[in-house]
Order: structure tokens, then C-alpha cells, then sequence
């Protein structure tokens, strides 16, 4: 069974604002507005990206603050540069970690701002949401220069060449990827994909750019947390209203939530109990975000069939960037 977009959730996609496609040879600006990183891999991560025909620019301020890559006024006013040069054609984000929200409220108050693709997972999920609810900006949901560049193409905590280039360079009007994990509720659903880092949909909650997932497919993966806090951020989403009306889920794999010393349940059996009652579908264990596997870009904000059979598969139904 297949369950279509409505007219509202329709509108709402067609109102979307892409960034335009990012060339080869573009200037891409290098963003740090978490935690900061090993120069090792900062510098493996713009390699790689050299590699793929992109001329990143690492400006990004140096200057570790706390457990924060820079002051928080540094990282905004850095932030706030790339946006507004015109020979920045994307910014992807030098990694995650924990700092983001220190930005939200001054990027919250700006009136305006021309989209621009914006790359990066885990805590750049709170830049996202507040991007696209604020200026409904179509973002990316993939790999970081520390964070999966570092780490090479196709390779093995690395990233997954064709899904990204399909995403930002936007050759296709129509692509399919395959999520590698497992149908958990075998269905079929059309919606926008929405979401990222369950962590920080979560904190979204009660803020002015709370998450709205009326009608969408939700992604949803995170790292690091033990079962029940898993079973704690799903129940609270779920008591918030965010499940009323999603249309499917894609979850990530989860990776360092092992069940406490002497079993119970683990992240997946939490996830079933609590998901599958929603009858809606449902596939886990993709290779999104935290994954040890080469990562997925993932547009966010754009339409999508969720194909919840076998190991699962998103069938992007319109592109993520304007040409």
C-alpha cells in the first residue's frame, strides 16, 4: 500500500527553497560551529574533497574555547561570512559534536538569506531544522570533513560517493538509495524527509523552530545512548505529537547502545516495541549518520518514496538543488 502526499504537504514541498547545484571546481567553505577536530583528519578531509573537484576553504577560526572549536560569537560571525560570499557555493561543516545551539537564536532573528547547500549530521541536525523551519532551506544530511571525508569514498566510516554527488551536484531529476538496513514494517509511504540526530530533533521541542513533521518520512539515528534512553527520547517524541501524522521512518543503526551488563533490550527491540504500533513503515538500521559503514548524503526537505521492503530503499522524486 502506498500512501500519497496530501495537498498541504504537496504546497509545502513546492514551497521548498533548494540552493543551487554545486559545481565542479566550486569554493566550498569550511564551517566549525561545534566541536572542534584533529588536524590530522582535518586535513585528510580536504583532500578528499580536493579530490572530488572541490576547492574548500578552511577559514574556519582555530581558537578552541571550552569544549567549543571557537567562542560562540567567532563561530556565528564565521558562519554568517559563508553564507553571505558570493564564491561560497556550499558550506559543509568541519564536524560535530556538541555547540550549534549557541548560533540558533541570532540565525532565528535574520530576516532574510539566500540558501546555500549546507552539509553535515549529528549536532548541525539543530542549524537544519532551524533552516528549514525558519526559511523552509532544503538541506544535506551526510558526511563532515572530520567526519567521514577524513575517512575516503566508499570506505569504511567514510562516505558514500555516488548518494552524495547525486544530492549536490544534482545530475538527476530522480535518484533511488539503497538505506542497507532491514524493513521493520513493510509498507510504502511518499512524504518530505525530515529529521536527522534523534538527540537533537528531541531538543527542538518547545523552541520557536520546533521540528514539524506533519506528513513526512522521519529520520531518525544517533550514537552513544543506552536503550532506555533511546526508549526516553521515542516516548517523548512520540507524547509531543511528532509520530501523529509521519508518514514513515528511517532509522539509523544505533552503534554504541548496547543493552546494560546482564541483556535486556537493545536499540532495535526498543525501536520496534515503541514504532511499530504507528502501522506505518518503518526501516532500520540504515546507513545514516553515525554508521561505521560509508555514510549516505540524505537531502532533507525534499519529496520521497520510503520503500520499506527487503533492505529498504528512499526514491527521491524530484531533486535537491536547482540547475
Amino acid at each position: 500500500m502506498t500512501v500519497s502526499l496530501t495537498r498541504v504537504e504537496h504546497q509545502k514541498s513546492v514551497g521548498a527553497i533548494k540552493p543551487r547545484a554545486v559545481s565542479r571546481n566550486a569554493r566550498v567553505g569550511i564551517f566549525a560551529p561545534a566541536s572542534p577536530a584533529e588536524d590530522e583528519r582535518i586535513q585528510r578531509g580536504l583532500a578528499e574533497l580536493r579530490s572530488l573537484g572541490l576547492l574548500p576553504l578552511d577559514s574556519f577560526a582555530r581558537n578552541p574555547h571550552a569544549y567549543f572549536s571557537a567562542p560562540p560569537e567567532e563561530r556565528l560571525k564565521h558562519f554568517l561570512s559563508l553564507l553571505q560570499d558570493p564564491q561560497i557555493e556550499a558550506l559543509i561543516a568541519l564536524r560535530g559534536g556538541y555547540g550549534s545551539n549557541y548560533m540558533l537564536e541570532a540565525i532565528w532573528s535574520l530576516h532574510s538569506l539566500d540558501a546555500k547547500c549546507i552539509l553535515g549530521y549529528s549536532d548541525i541536525t539543530s542549524l537544519q531544522i532551524l533552516l528549514w523551519q525558519k526559511f523552509h532551506w532544503v538541506g544535506f544530511y551526510g558526511p563532515m570533513v572530520a567526519a567521514a571525508f577524513d575517512a575516503g569514498a566508499n570506505a569504511a566510516k567514510g562516505y558514500n560517493r555516488a548518494s552524495f554527488e547525486d544530492a549536490v551536484f544534482g545530475a538527476k531529476n530522480s535518484w533511488r538509495i539503497d538505506l542497507g538496513g532491514e524493513a521493520m514494517v513493510q509498507r510504502f509511504a511518499e512524504g518530505i524527509v525530515l529529521g536527522g540526530c534523534l538527540t537533537l530533533v528531541e531538543t527542538s521541542l518547545g523552541t520557536p523552530w520546533e521540528l514539524d513533521t506533519m506528513g513526512c518520512i522521519l529520520l531518525l539515528e544517533d550514537r552513544g545512548m543506552k536503550p532506555w534512553q533511546i526508549d526516553r527520547a521515542l516516548m517523548h517524541l512520540i507524547q509531543a505529537g511528532k509520530f501523529r501524522s509521519v508518514r514513515g521512518v528511517v532509522l539509523g543503526e544505533f552503534p554504541d547502545c548496547e543493552p546494560p551488563v546482564g541483556g535486556g533490550a537493545d536499540a532495535r527491540a526498543v525501536c520496534e516495541r515503541i514504532l511499530t504500533p504507528l502501522g506505518v513503515p518503518i526501516v532500520y538500521g540504515a546507513a545514516i549518520g553515525h554508521t561505521p559503514r560509508p555514510m549516505l548524503t540524505i537531502p532533507l526537505g525534499i519529496r520521497a518514496k520510503l520503500v520499506a521492503e527487503g533492505a529498504g530503499t528512499l526514491e527521491f522524486l524530484e531533486t535537491a538543488v536547482t540547475t
